[in-house]
C-alpha cells in the first residue's frame, strides 16, 4: 500500500518504518526542513533500538522516504496517517492545534477517494472533528479512521512488529478491511484485530494507559507500606503478581512513572471526564502517589544525611536507619569509613551542601534517551536545591540532559567515573549495564559505601555483605 505518515516523531517514525519493512511504501513528512535532512541521511533523531538499521534499509530499498512537501505525499497515497504531537494544554485538556491544523491540509491536498487515520493520542470525539475540519474544505470522499498506538519506548519496534492486539475505529466496512489487509503481516501469530466504532477506539487508548499508571502507583504505595511494617515488597510483587487476575507486569516498585504517555494521557483523562460533567476519584489519587514517589529517595537521602532529624512532613523513615548522630556523618559508622564533618544546620541552610551524588540513569526508563515527565530531573533539581553537587551518567540520554540541565551537574562518560569520590550512588534507571556491576571497584570509588537504589536492582542483604548501606524501595 502507499502510505503518507504526517509527522515524523516517535510514533510516525516507528510506524512509518515498520510499514515499510511489510513491503508497503511509505512517505514520511515534517515541516521540520532540518530534521527531514536528517532522516534523508540515514539519521535517526531518537534513540530506538533497531530503528536506526531499519530506517536505513528500507530507504536504501526505496521503500521509506522522508519530505517536507505533504501536498505531494497526500496526492500519492491511499492512506494518510496523521502521527502529530497532541501537548497538554495548561487546562490540562489536550491541544488538538497541530493535528487539526494537519487535518486541513489534508483536505486541501486531496483531490481523490483518501482513508485518513488518526494515529495520534487524542480524546473521545477527535475522529469526528476531523471528518468536520475536512468536510468543510472539500466534497471529495474520505474516511476517517482512529487507530491508536500502544509502542513501548525502547522496545517499540518490537511492540509494532508483533502486536498483541491492534485496535481500529471506523464506521465504516471500506476502511475497515484496507486497515484489516495493512495489518495482516503483522498479526500472523493471531494477535486480533479489534474494529470497533472510533469513539471506543480512542476511549481504549486511555483506558489502558490510565490502568498501567494505576498499577504503578498502586504498587509503590504498598513499596511504601512495607518499609513501614517490615515487609518485603520483591515478595509482595511475587506473592500478588502470580495471581491471573493479577498478572505481574507493571508491578515494579520504583521511583514514579514518566515519559510522554501517561503522564499527559491521565490528566486527559481526567479533564475529559471534567469537561463531560463527571468527576474521576481514583486517577487524581493516581497522579498525586506519583508525583510523592518521585522524592521517595530525596526523604531517604535526606534521613540519612540531613544534620537534624526530618520531620514526618518534609521525609520518610528510612528502613534500617538508627539515630544520627550530630557530630559525624552515619557513614562513617561503615569499617574503614573516616569520620566526615556535616554541614552546619539551621534555618535556611542547605542540609546537602558540600555532599556529592553519583547518579545512575536519566531517562524516563531504559533503552531510551527521552527526558519527558523523567522522575531524574524531580530527583535531581531537588538535590541541586539542597545544596549538592551531582556526577551523572546515562547511556544514551546525557546530551538531552544537558540541554535541560545545562552546566549544573557533571555528565561522566562512565558509569565508574560518576561514583569518583561521591558521597553516595542515586540510581534511578534500571539501564541494564547496572544490572551486575563490580561491587568492589564501586566500593573503592565511592567517598562512602552508600546506594539509594530507586529500582530495586540489588539484593539487600548481599549489600550490606559486601559493606555498603543500601536503600531501595519497599525493602526491609
Amino acid at each position: 500500500m502507499k502510505i503518507c505518515m504526517i509527522g515524523t516523531g516517535y510514533v510516525g517514525l516507528v510506524s512509518g518504518t515498520c510499514f515499510a519493512e511489510m513491503g508497503n511504501e511509505v512517505i514520511g513528512v515534517d515541516i521540520d526542513a532540518a530534521k527531514i535532512s536528517l532522516l534523508q541521511r540515514g539519521q535517526v533523531p531518537i534513540f530506538e533500538p533497531g530503528l536506526t538499521e531499519m530506517l536505513q534499509r528500507n530507504s536504501r530499498e526505496g521503500r521509506l522516504s522522508f519530505t517536507t512537501r505533504l501536498e505531494q505525499a497526500v496526492e500519492q497515497s491511499k492512506l494518510i496517517f496523521i502521527a502529530v504531537g497532541t501537548p497538554s494544554a495548561s487546562s490540562g485538556a489536550v491541544d488538538l492545534s497541530n493535528l487539526l491544523k494537519a487535518a486541513r491540509q489534508i483536505a486541501q491536498a486531496m483531490s481523490v477517494y483518501k482513508i485518513v487515520v488518526n494515529k495520534s493520542t487524542a480524546p473521545v470525539g477527535t475522529a469526528e472533528r476531523i471528518r468536520q475540519e475536512i468536510s468543510r474544505l472539500t466534497s471529495t470522499p474520505f474516511h476517517v479512521v482512529s487507530n491508536p498506538e500502544f509502542l513501548k519506548e525502547g522496545a517499540a519496534i518490537e511492540d509494532f512488529m508483533k502486536p498483541d492486539r491492534v485496535v481500529v475505529g471506523c464506521d465504516d466496512p471500506e476502511p475497515a478491511e484496507t486497515m484489516t489487509e495493512l495489518y495482516a503481516p503483522f498479526t500472523r501469530s493471531g494477535a486480533p484485530i479489534l474494529v470497533m466504532d472510533c469513539r471506543s477506539a480512542e476511549m481504549t487508548k486511555y483506558a489502558a494507559n490510565a490502568m498501567l499508571a494505576t498499577r504503578i502507583s498502586f504498587i509503590n504505595e504498598i513499596a511504601n507500606l512495607c518499609e513501614k511494617v517490615g515487609a518485603d515488597i520483591q515478595k509482595v510483587r511475587q506473592g500478588i503478581g502470580l495471581d491471573p487476575r493479577i498478572g505481574r507486569a507493571f508491578l515494579f516498585p520504583g521511583v514514579g512513572y514518566g515519559g510522554s504517555c501517561l503522564p499527559k494521557d491521565i490528566e486527559a483523562l481526567i479533564s475529559l471526564a471534567r469537561e463531560n460533567g463527571y468527576t474521576l476519584e481514583l486517577l487524581p489519587a493516581v497522579q498525586r502517589v506519583n508525583e510523592s514517589q518521585k522524592l521517595i529517595l530525596i526523604q531517604k537521602i535526606l534521613e540519612h544525611f540531613s544534620p537534624e532529624p526530618a520531620s514526618a512532613s518534609a521525609t520518610a523513615a528510612a528502613p534500617g536507619a538508627g539515630p544520627a548522630d550530630s557530630s559525624t556523618d552515619p557513614a562513617s559508622e561503615i569499617p574503614g569509613s573516616p569520620p566526615r564533618p556535616r554541614p552546619a544546620g539551621g534555618p535556611g541552610s542547605k542540609p546537602l551542601q558540600g555532599r556529592t551524588f553519583a547518579v545512575w540513569g536519566l531517562s524516563f526508563k531504559p533503552s531510551t534517551d527521552d527526558l519527558r515527565e523523567a522522575p531524574s530531573l524531580v530527583i535531581v533539581e531537588r538535590l541541586l536545591e539542597l545544596g549538592a553537587e551531582i556526577r551523572a551518567y546515562d547511556p544514551e540520554a546525557l546530551e538531552p540532559a544537558r540541554r535541560i540541565l545545562g552546566d549544573r551537574i557533571a555528565y561522566l562518560d562512565s558509569h565508574y567515573e560518576a561514583l569518583r569520590g561521591a558521597d553516595a550512588l542515586v540510581l534511578i534507571t534500571e539501564w541494564h549495564v547496572f544490572r551486575n556491576p563490580d561491587f568492589a571497584k564501586m566500593k573503592t570509588l565511592l567517598a562512602h559505601p552508600v546506594i539509594f537504589d530507586g529500582r530495586n536492582q540489588y539484593n539487600p542483604r548481599e549489600m550490606r555483605q559486601l559493606g555498603f548501606q543500601y536503600f531501595g524501595i519497599g525493602r526491609p
